[in-house]
């Protein structure tokens, strides 16, 4: 097989096993629940991964990790610091919590991925830190931002309320600017 055609089908197993994982669970989700999502057999599913937890971590970790590049060119993209801060925030929570919010297995999943893999999870706020705080110029800024972000999914809001959580958080940080002809 070639190497095209390996990156397909891994990436088609991760999009089939994350949508099991979030609908059906870690516990509940079987290799066989994960085979028929990705129209494989189950022998296939076993030639590229080991068991049930080496899919789940390779599916959290593609969920994550894989936003990390875009995250960090956000940083440096043109645009104000609060829309630099919004773009980076969307890209490392907001996006991840729309695939999580509405699935059945959704508030277990992130619950189960830190348990089962901590050093990704580690490895992705460590991540947001340094993204957040090249954009507010201090790092103790940035871990209170991220506390209070940590906060905003407290109540597991709606995606929509959460952006609106999101700009009024970056607001207070990074004020946005003002538009050419407006009066304060």
């Amino acid at each position: 097989m070639k190497e095209d055609e390996a990156a397909a089908r891994r990436s088609k197993i991760l999009l089939a096993a994350r949508w099991c994982f979030l609908n059906f669970g870690f516990a509940k989700t079987s290799f066989e629940d994960i085979a028929k999502r990705a129209n494989l057999s189950r022998t296939l599913l076993y030639r590229v991964f080991k068991d049930k937890e080496d899919i789940f971590r390779a599916v959290f970790a593609d969920w994550l990790v894989s936003r990390h590049p875009l995250a960090k060119q956000a940083v440096t993209a043109q645009g104000s610091p609060y829309e630099r801060l919004v773009d980076v925030c969307r890209l490392m929570v907001l996006e991840p919590w729309s695939d999580m919010v509405g699935a059945p297995m959704g508030s277990e999943f992130f619950d189960a991925c830190e348990r089962i893999d901590p050093a990704i999870d580690a490895q992705h706020r460590k991540v947001a830190l340094e993204c957040i705080a090249a954009i507010l110029g201090d790092e103790e800024k940035a871990d209170v931002f991220l506390l209070a972000l940590d906060g905003l999914l407290a109540d597991q809001p709606t995606v929509a309320v959460l952006e609106r959580r999101l700009r009024i958080l970056a607001e207070q940080f990074v004020p946005p600017a003002k538009k050419k002809g407006t009066r304060v």
